[in-house]
């Protein structure tokens, strides 16, 4: 690094001694906190990410195109198409903790296997037809299905429909490159024709989708959900009843027409992945969050519904599958305003996924909404 003898309040006064003593620092690989501690300890975060919104109709077209020109197969293993952040140096990161992308598979393909120790889920806007095979076990994804599969975990991909079908893939991949513990392994270079069963529900879902009971024999806690399917039924079914209980006079809601549920670990109650915090949010027609902000950040999805969403200094109109970042520390709002392409509700539904795990364990989070720490 070069270092400039600077003539400010905060700075030592410039002499030619002091330039030689700068010399001497760089010689040694030396920096000296006083002309970098503004940077190193601002008095509040300033995220090298910005907020941005991506079109899901845009991103959808151009993963079409790419299923036609580009073969899944060992080496690029998957036709994933990440989000990089504009501000993020052209890295594949949509935050500098978070990755997501837009999975594109064709009619008939099959993602190969493989495992890594990146903690991952994937997330279905809209279509059917694929089935992922988690540790054998082959898993129905669905329109509004919440796929937790955590680190180093056999999995494939097979679409056993006529039709392509494309999700969303988040991962803690930034997270783990940053702190350069990251391992990947291949897998069998193809599935048995017993996983290419396409069952209505998986194995994982007959022992562990019972609500609020676990099977005695189970190890007490594991280390990312076993429960590979959080089906939209049971999401969708959990936001209606915490909406018309609110308006029965029952607490249960953040604020007033907005519903929200986490995806937990039935083993630990905690997150459902170590670093990942998975969310699924549902704003009444007409409904407004407060400004609210929080250490670390978040990738969001429109579900269903349409509105507006506010992060920091920047405004979007949004609809069904369009994703948006919110960069740590910057205030984020979001409002329903139906329209008539929208479900017969007008609810603006998001799904959310952040990296509050990692900040909670390390005792760095911090909120506030509207201003008050909380």
């Amino acid at each position: 690094m070069r270092l400039t003898v600077v003539d400010a309040p905060d700075q030592p006064t410039p002499s030619d001694e002091l330039a030689e003593l700068y010399r001497g620092f760089e010689q040694e690989l030396l920096v000296p906190l006083w002309t970098e501690i503004g940077d190193l300890m601002p008095p509040h975060p300033r995220s090298k990410a910005v907020p941005h919104l991506w079109r899901w109709a845009g991103l959808l077209e151009l993963a079409g195109r790419a299923g036609h020109l580009v073969p899944v197969g060992r080496g690029g293993e998957r036709r994933a198409i990440a989000l990089a952040n504009p501000s993020l140096g052209g890295r594949p990161f949509a935050t500098p903790t978070l990755w997501a992308a837009i999975q594109y598979l064709m009619p008939g393909e099959d993602a190969p296997e493989h495992r890594h120790t990146q903690h991952a889920f994937r997330f279905v806007v809209e279509g059917e037809g694929v089935w992922t095979v988690v540790g054998q076990d082959p898993v129905p994804m669905g329109r509004g299905d919440f796929l937790p599969q955590g680190g180093w975990n056999w999995h494939a991909h097979h679409n056993a429909a006529d039709r392509p079908m494309a999700w969303i893939d988040g991962l803690d991949i930034p997270f783990q490159y940053l702190t350069e513990s990251q391992f990947f392994e291949f897998g069998r270079d193809a599935i048995s024709d017993a996983e290419r069963i396409t069952p209505d529900r998986s194995r994982s879902e007959r022992l562990w989708g019972h609500p609020g009971l676990r099977p005695v024999s189970a190890p007490a806690a594991q280390t990312g959900s076993p429960l590979l399917r959080y089906a939209w039924a049971d999401t969708d079914r959990a936001l209606t009843d915490q909406l018309e209980l609110a308006d029965e006079g029952y607490p249960g809601v953040l604020e007033p027409g907005h519903a929200a549920v986490r995806y937990t670990n039935p083993t630990t109650a905690g997150d459902v992945l170590p670093t990942i915090r998975a969310e699924m949010h549902r704003i009444r027609s007409g409904a407004e969050t407060a400004p609210s902000r929080q250490t670390g950040s978040a990738v969001y999805q429109v579900f269903d519904g349409s509105g507006r969403v506010t992060v920091g200094d920047r405004s979007w109109s949004v609809t069904r599958g369009d994703l948006f970042v919110v960069p740590s520390w910057v205030p984020f709002s979001a409002r329903s305003e139906a329209s008539a392409s929208d479900s017969d509700s007008g609810a603006l539904d998001l799904f959310t996924f952040n990296d509050a795990p990692i900040f909670e364990a390390l005792r760095l989070d911090r909120s506030s909404v509207e201003g008050k720490d909380a």
